[in-house]
């Protein structure tokens, strides 16, 4: 059916395009979930990066989620072939992608399919879809979408179909890449946005992208279309209250922040392998980190890019290698030489499915153990997580000189929820603080060992090759404190004990971590990574029952954070909330002595020896709160 031609229409002829005052048709609502879907290739991505950006910079809270096909080119109408993104915005501050959509606005109907294998639609979603399938050329084309609808509508779904290609026609010859601005526009109508702020947002990405005057004036023609066509027909619209910002403020997703964060550390060598989802980082670095005085190098495979970095490293300049899972795997032998010989570097691990190629675009948190330890022997590191975009910024100073202080490999653990994310953040304010030192050329102190190790802290001065006086043979062979090779048992014990004190000193500088909620009660939920969110929203809509339930975000996993064991004690039970695999008691032939548990909870139950139990799931995609609340509510009942 089509959208009602009404009020709308009216207020747009009155008051011409622009942001709308409040009128019949305009409702106000706290936040709304939308979605764009369509096949590759159609935009649908950039379209709602642009939407989520101009709604940020207006002052609402925003959190997008891409949605992107395994295949590079998938087939066309097909579940399996659905791209697009998420975007929840709001009035108040937005930290999760959330639950059920409100509105999806969909290229053909076949993609739908996907959205509603994946739980993400409720009945009463309004779908907004292009209706050019009911009258295509193919009859079993039209046949499918005829199916489609009905089925959509039996499901309790608001079936609108709209023209989008026959409005994108009028403007080009090539709707597929033109049906993503005329739909940009179509929701600024809906959600009353004024139409300059995404003028501006699209002249500048394709400034950006060195396209001319004549395309930016087609998509902003196309804009204008949607704009007008959804103020003419569209009988209910919605006004998502918008607070403007008492501070500068940035909007970025987390590969672009872990980029701008090498910048703001002072790394000047970054050396990775394309690989998604981490590919993007790259990307921007391209585009900006000469502009700093860095160097970008994309090496010709994984091992040769940690090589790289490393020799980099070495030679004092600090650097940074990007990879995801499978990278992390082929970086092993080497994150191995960085730990043996001392050598400071930053690793950034954007995890996805796996194991194998696994899941290459979706998101998973599978890469903990293998970080901590992954590779052969002992091999003690340092292990961060960020849990929003901002401390993807952050970590990375912080990364940068943890490395360099204790002269060990850094791994930051995002993942693709964090990488492909937007949320708006704090403008950071840059510090002198923040860059690394000069290097190090003056005279080396004579008679002072490569590995003069400090016996309570197991530090030691970084010799810099080039300083007079500072010559040492570095090889990957077990060494004593001259770095002579050391096969004796006492030398080999005394290494070991060195490299593991490091991360001793470190584990007693940090602080215990917060508990959101009271600091006792019957359950505390405890998560890590792009979780956070999603966890704090389950847990905050729980206390409101008045349920006795906190929970706690770990980002320092080597060496972990102090005082877990005084915490955990102060609940009845403790559990964790993970994106990877876990068994669960009621699966056939698993109980207590044959269940996996998951990564953080095992972690946890070794450290602690406290019975952590645990919940987790691998759908390939962020956890929504209504889960999380779901299995949080099963165990108190359970254990009533």
């Amino acid at each position: 059916m089509r959208t009602q031609a009404g009020t709308c229409a009216e207020a747009a002829a009155v008051s011409g395009p622009g942001r709308r005052e409040p009128d019949a048709c305009l409702r106000t609502a706290p936040a709304q979930i939308v979605e764009i879907v369509s096949d590759s290739g159609e935009g649908a991505q950039t379209a709602g990066q642009l939407f989520g950006t101009v709604c940020a910079k207006m002052g609402n809270g925003v959190w997008t989620v891409e949605i992107i096909p395994a295949e590079i080119e998938p087939p066309a109408r097909s579940r399996e072939g659905a791209s697009g993104i998420r975007i929840r915005f709001g009035t108040e501050p937005v930290t999760n992608m959330g639950n059920k959509a409100d509105v999806v606005v969909a290229f053909n109907e076949q993609v739908l399919y996907s959205r509603i294998d994946q739980d993400a639609l409720r009945p009463g979603t309004v779908l907004f879809i292009d209706d050019k399938w009911a009258a295509s050329s193919d009859a079993r084309t039209r046949e499918d979408y005829g199916k489609a609808l009905q089925d959509f509508r039996e499901r309790g779904y608001d079936v609108r179909e709209i023209p989008i290609e026959e409005q994108t026609r009028k403007h080009t010859e090539t709707p597929q890449r033109g049906k993503n601005m005329w739909v940009l526009g179509l929701l600024s109508a809906l959600y009353n946005r004024d139409l300059a702020p995404a003028m501006d947002e699209v002249r500048l990405l394709f400034e950006r992208r060195r396209k001319g005057e004549a395309v930016i004036e087609l998509n902003h023609q196309l804009i204008r279309s949607g704009y007008t066509w959804g103020m003419e027909h569209l009988d209910q619209r919605f006004d998502i209250p918008a607070r403007p910002h008492r501070e500068s403020m940035v909007v970025m997703n987390g590969n672009a922040a872990v980029a701008m964060g090498c910048i703001a550390a002072g790394i000047e060598v970054c050396s990775m392998y394309p690989i998604t989802p981490a590919t993007s980082a790259s990307h921007y670095m391209a585009g900006v980190f000469h502009t700093a005085g860095g160097f970008l190098h994309q090496a010709e495979d994984e091992i040769g890019a940690i090589g790289f970095a490393l020799g980099a490293s070495y030679a004092g300049k600090t650097a940074v290698t990007i990879t995801s899972g499978p990278g992390m795997a082929l970086k092993t032998e080497l994150i191995g030489l960085a730990v043996m010989a001392e050598i400071p570097i930053v690793i950034v691990d954007v995890q996805r499915g796996g194991p194998a190629t696994g899941l290459p675009t979706k998101v998973e948190q599978g890469d903990l153990l293998s970080s901590l330890f992954g590779q052969p022997g002992d091999v003690p590191k340092v292990v961060i997580a960020p849990s929003s975009i901002e401390e993807c910024f952050q970590f990375m100073i912080t990364a940068r000189k943890l490395a360099e202080t204790f002269r060990t490999p850094v791994i930051v653990l995002t993942d693709a929820n964090l990488a492909t994310g937007q949320t708006p953040f704090a403008k950071p304010k840059a510090s002198e603080e923040w860059l690394s030192p000069p290097v190090d050329q003056s005279p080396w102190k004579k008679g002072v060992p490569a590995y003069a190790w400090d016996s309570e802290t197991g530090l030691s001065a970084r010799p810099i090759p080039g300083q007079p006086d500072g010559a040492f043979v570095l090889t990957g062979l077990a060494h004593d404190e001259h770095s002579h090779v050391a096969y004796a048992s006492a030398k080999n014990q005394q290494a070991m004990r060195m490299r593991s004190r490091k991360m001793a000193a470190l584990q007693k500088t940090l602080k215990p971590p917060k508990v959101h909620g009271d600091e006792d009660g019957d359950l505390l939920v405890v998560g890590w990574g792009s979780t956070r969110g999603a966890i704090e929203e389950a847990v905050d809509e729980i206390r409101r029952d008045g349920q006795r339930v906190s929970s706690l975000h770990i980002r320092f996993l080597a060496p972990i954070e102090p005082g877990l064991r005084e915490i955990f004690g102060r609940f009845r039970r403790v559990m964790t909330v993970e994106i990877n695999y876990s068994d669960e008691l009621t699966d056939p032939l698993i109980d207590a002595d044959s269940r996996r548990y998951a990564q953080l909870a095992w972690l946890l139950r070794a450290h602690t020896l406290v019975d952590v139990d645990c919940w987790s799931r691998v759908p390939g995609q962020p956890l929504p709160p209504h889960l999380i609340e779901t299995a949080i509510r099963e165990r108190l009942e359970g254990e009533r």
